[in-house]
């Protein structure tokens, strides 16, 4: 194995120092440094590298991140396809703004505070037991909510990530090939995520839900691909247009419902205040319908209300008489 060291640097450098250049002074004016695929296992100090801001460690042995206090002006940080298994002691590096540790043996997204001007955070495909999944520390969230833009949580078994819309800066998330089951969540998520404007979950089973891509288009106008696929203007106002004719008619069958009950309540109780009797007169031929109130029922029964004073049956009983009758003939049959 190899440990990254100043000599070795020095060594390994595109740039050649000056013949009046002492190693020192050559070290400080070092910008970028490559030493991906060279079985590096451990970092040595690199503070004399004052001005290092790209640094390419991809594809190496790297168990631990280390030494890099002093490496203030970082902005660019390749660490993918390593051994780390603990995001640490990067909280000096105020100016670091690409991160990337996808392949390595992360199970937490932590110790990313302080970092307040990263961009980018790429995390995919953690190496992690059969079973579990990447989470995230809330206190990392909270402190990368207000610079983190673009997030790679591919391939990491991930169920939910409702967490995430703390981020409310981001405008592009990639999250394939994980478990996301719920398009409800990512309604929620979008609904707080306004700025972003490029998602990627191919291959979660959430994509094979019915109205998954329709839904999740009207719940943000500010997305404009979805899986790799554009989101043209016509596909959005479209589908716009579906919900508001389909929302209509929803007000309406609700409007029509509320106003049948209202008029099943009239009729019942209608029918509750009067009693309603078909009468036949042999002169006309036809039944009628008349509809006695309690007082005209108990005179039809021969009764005389005793709220009701004998002189006045004659009157009531000769007022029955002069009755309009209406003939229903769609509620009675011809005798």
């Amino acid at each position: 194995m190899v440990r990254l060291t100043l000599d070795l640097i020095a060594k390994r450098s595109n740039l050649k120092p000056r013949k009046e250049e002492t190693t020192l002074q050559y070290l400080k004016k070092i910008t970028h440094i490559n030493f991906s695929a060279k079985n590096i296992d451990a970092i040595e100090d690199l503070s004399l590298c004052k001005n290092l801001s790209v640094l390419y460690l991809y594809d190496n042995c790297i168990s631990q991140i280390t030494n890099l206090n002093y490496a203030t002006n970082l902005t660019h940080l390749y660490l993918q396809n390593n051994c780390i298994s603990c995001i640490e002691n990067l909280g000096s590096l105020k100016k670091l703004e690409k991160l990337y540790l996808g392949g390595n043996y992360i199970a937490v997204i932590e110790g990313l505070e302080g970092l307040e001007g990263l961009r980018e955070l790429h995390v995919e495909s953690q190496r992690l037991p059969l079973g579990e999944k990447l989470l995230f520390d809330p206190r990392t969230l909270h402190s990368l909510a207000n610079s983190l833009s673009i997030l790679n949580i591919s391939n990491n078994n991930i169920d939910d990530i409702r967490d995430l819309e703390i981020l409310e800066n981001l405008n592009q998330l990639i999250a394939v090939d994980n478990q996301l089951l719920h398009v409800k969540d990512l309604e929620c998520l979008l609904n707080k995520l306004m700025k972003l404007w490029k998602m990627d979950l191919n291959r979660n089973p959430v994509c094979l839900k019915p109205k998954y891509r329709d839904r999740l288009i009207l719940v943000s106008k500010s997305l404009e691909f979805l899986d790799g696929k554009e989101i043209k203007n016509m596909e959005r106002q479209f589908l716009m247009n579906w919900k508001a004719s389909k929302d209509a008619k929803k007000i309406s069958k609700k409007r029509n419902s509320k106003n049948e009950d209202i008029s099943n309540s009239y009729i019942s109780n209608f029918e509750t205040m009067h009693h309603i009797v078909p009468v036949y007169y042999p002169q006309v031929g036809k039944p009628k319908l008349v509809f006695f109130s309690d007082t005209q029922r108990y005179l039809a029964n021969g009764n005389a209300s005793p709220e009701i004073s004998q002189e006045d049956n004659p009157k009531i009983i000769e007022d029955m008489g002069n009755l309009t009758l209406k003939e229903p003939e769609s509620l009675l049959t011809k005798k």
